[in-house]
């Protein structure tokens, strides 16, 4: 179908009726309605004719919006930047993810002598797409390879081992492993890794929690794995792991959900193998541990310094640590890695990154320059079985108008030198990015990026404004083809670094969970005023996109001020912050927002909870909800519900500022091929666009 042949969009909408209970709730002395509740069993007759009405409303009109063609060739050749990761060495060998131009999906290789061979092709593995590679870890000796691929965005990765140089099958799939760390033991014959329970051993609602650190054997039966550790711990706990180069060592890291209070224990497994704690979760503090090859315990940790210290110990005094880098007060320390007699620090400073050289001790040696404001993705060094580029860091960078490169610095030249750049060639537009500091409703600083064709506001344009604002997530300057196509088109693009992420270290994510929730859709109106008072556009042409938490962000935000925003794309949503807790993953984020099951925190909840504060009468701005039926994430009965809510209460013209929802089946929260995210963004873009006056 041509440009000039599209349908016209519908002159009227007759939107799909949803059965509306009259049921409310008395829940510790709050009157809590539930209108549209029939709709979170997706198995409900009712609610299956319901969808695909809605189905058939949605494609009506998202089909028929104008651009769409130009859009998704343009997004397509943005795209075909591809993706290069970090190098991964073992013994000589490197071990990186490629994704070329024309790909769907990044391929695993492994170089070794100067020849590079594929390892993992998830497009060979299915070529319908549906599969996603979503971990990999080498052994020491660079001989196997263990990895984890999910089919239809379930991310309930499957984990195999490959002998790297015949391509043969060792083992697998071992299933319930869902991004599973992977600590190898020298010798390649076993590893210790990370897996759920027997789902029949534990409660039906339980059955996706209940994780333990295993030792297995390659080609045994997983059902002669050993279980050392996770047994009495909260049912909840996530886990990470890790083996010294020696083998001598395990280091376990855990936390209950996404609680940010971690606790860490260490094995020696040369001896006794207990895991003894170096920190504990109720130190309340976040903590990363590892060993490096000069034998050290290195803690990265938040205790006593929101915005982290760097400290080390003797592995076998575990608790007996040595502050080695202060915390800073205006950056955020983020990672650290051993190079050759030398430390190199990564931080963040307002979001944007930076890399430290020190000596061993901690000493201040130098900056190392990057190629510009933009942010890591990946720091990798040589292992002690890799001959030469010992004094090697290899780290991935990009900033919004360059895609991830990989960059490799040496300490003895001090040089930064470009090593593998994105595989493909595309004409990137020549946009202008900046970074501004506006006051919020209490007087706080916050920090957003604007990115646009012009570098000072010279007329009001249609606006896309983002933000996250949750569970300690940050988001510096970074390729997008969606910025890039938006700005290109002469729009604005603005993302803001929104308390309740980690841009300015642990004080500012505590500054907007629970009870200060408020302050974070507080920062983003006020972003959403400052786009305004600076001329970059206006309410009419102002349009807010989010996903996930970033979802409830963009809810809250159009219903506590529809008058402001002209549109809206809420994506894979919490919405309704009563019930969140009922479904797939929600109960472990009761510590980011609290838990209605306690009368204060019930409270917080009401308060914001977009589904519960929609209104009827109300000029609502236009509306489109995105899903996946395999999000195993967040549960897609949050947007059907308040899809209905909104459908039913909006005084606004229908054929003006529509309500909808799309939905995708076979593909989950997180990982999906390029195809898939063009046509996604297509009818994202394409759907703001009309509604804020933008020409694609």
């Amino acid at each position: 179908m041509t440009e000039d042949s599209r349908a016209a969009l519908p002159a009227t909408i007759t939107y799909p009726t949803a059965e509306r209970l009259d049921l409310v709730e008395d829940l510790h002395g709050h009157l809590v309605a539930d209108p549209y509740r029939a709709l979170e069993d997706p198995a409900d007759p009712r609610t299956a004719a319901w969808s695909e009405a809605q189905d058939a409303l949605a494609r009506s009109w998202l089909d028929a919006m104008p651009g769409r063609e130009r859009l998704g060739a343009r997004l397509a050749e943005l795209m075909r930047t591809g993706s290069v990761g970090t190098p991964v060495w073992r013994a000589g060998r490197a071990f990186y993810a490629r994704r070329d131009p024309d790909q769907d999906h990044a391929v695993l290789y492994v170089l070794v002598d100067g020849v590079e061979r594929a390892l993992v092709d998830p497009s060979a593995l299915d070529p319908s797409g549906r599969t996603t590679l979503d971990r990999w870890s080498p052994s020491r000796e660079g001989t196997r390879l263990a990895y984890q691929v999910s089919v239809g965005g379930d991310e309930h990765s499957l984990l195999h081992v490959l002998d790297v140089d015949t391509g043969e099958l060792l083992d697998g799939p071992v299933d319930r492993c869902r991004y599973s760390p992977v600590g190898w033991l020298p010798g390649g014959e076993e590893f210790f890794y990370v897996r759920r329970v027997d789902p029949a051993l534990v409660p039906e609602d339980e059955r996706q929690f209940h994780r333990r650190v295993w030792r297995h054997r390659v080609g045994a039966p997983a059902s002669e794995d050993v279980n050392v550790h996770g047994d009495g711990l909260d049912h909840t706990y996530y886990y990470g792991l890790s083996v010294s180069e020696d083998g001598r060592w395990l280091v376990v890291n855990g936390a209950p959900g996404t609680v940010r209070k971690d606790s860490v224990w260490i094995a020696d497994l040369h001896g006794d193998g207990a895991l003894n704690p170096v920190i504990l979760t109720e130190e309340g503090a976040q903590c990363t541990a590892w060993i490096e090859p000069d034998g050290r315990l290195y803690l990265l940790t938040s205790l006593d310094a929101p915005r982290f210290r760097l400290c080390s110990a003797d592995p076998a005094s575990p608790r007996d640590w040595t502050e080695l880098v202060a915390e800073e007060p205006d950056s955020v320390l983020e990672g650290a890695v051993w190079l050759d007699g030398s430390l190199v620090l990564a931080r963040t400073r307002h979001a944007v990154s930076e890399l430290h050289l020190h000596d061993a001790d901690g000493t201040w040696v130098r900056e190392v320059p990057l190629p510009g404001p933009g942010s890591l993705h990946g720091m990798s060094t040589a292992d002690v079985r890799t001959p030469g580029d010992r004094d090697v860091l290899w780290f991935g960078w990009s900033d919004f108008t360059t895609p991830t490169s990989v960059y490799r610095f040496s300490v003895a030249t001090g040089a930064v030198e470009l090593h593998a750049a994105a595989p493909g060639a595309v004409d990137i537009p020549d946009l202008s990015t900046r970074q501004v500091a506006y006051e919020s409703a209490d007087g706080t600083v916050v920090r957003m990026f604007v990115v646009s064709g012009s570098r000072h506001p010279d007329l009001p344009r249609p606006t896309l404004l983002t933000g996250y604002g949750g569970f300690a997530v940050g988001r510096g300057p970074g390729y997008s083809a969606t910025t890039l196509a938006w700005a290109e088109a002469g729009g604005v693009w603005a993302h803001a670094s929104l308390r309740g992420g980690d841009e300015e270290g642990e004080e500012w994510h505590r500054a907007g969970m629970r009870e200060s929730k408020q302050n974070v859709f507080d920062d983003f109106h006020a972003a959403a005023e400052r786009l305004i008072a600076d001329g970059w556009t206006t309410p009419q042409q102002l349009s807010i996109m989010g996903g996930s938490n970033g979802g409830l962000l963009v809810g809250a935000a159009l219903t506590q001020r529809p008058e402001l925003y002209a549109a809206v794309v809420c994506s894979a949503p919490l919405l309704d912050m009563v019930r969140y807790e009922h479904f797939l993953l929600g109960r472990l984020w009761s510590e980011e927002y609290g838990s209605a099951s306690v009368p204060e925190e019930l409270g917080w909840l009401l308060a914001y909870s977009p589904y519960h504060r929609v209104r009827p009468g109300v000029e609502y701005p236009s509306v489109l909800f995105t899903v996946f039926e395999s999000d195993s994430r967040v549960d897609p009965n949050h947007a059907r519900k308040m899809c209905a809510a909104l459908q039913g209460a909006t005084a606004s013209d229908p054929t003006k500022h529509p309500v909808l929802i799309r939905r995708e089946t076979e593909v989950g929260h997180a990982g999906r091929s390029v195809s898939r995210s063009v046509g996604l963004a297509v009818d994202q873009l394409t759907f703001l666009a009309r509604a804020t006056g933008l020409e694609l």
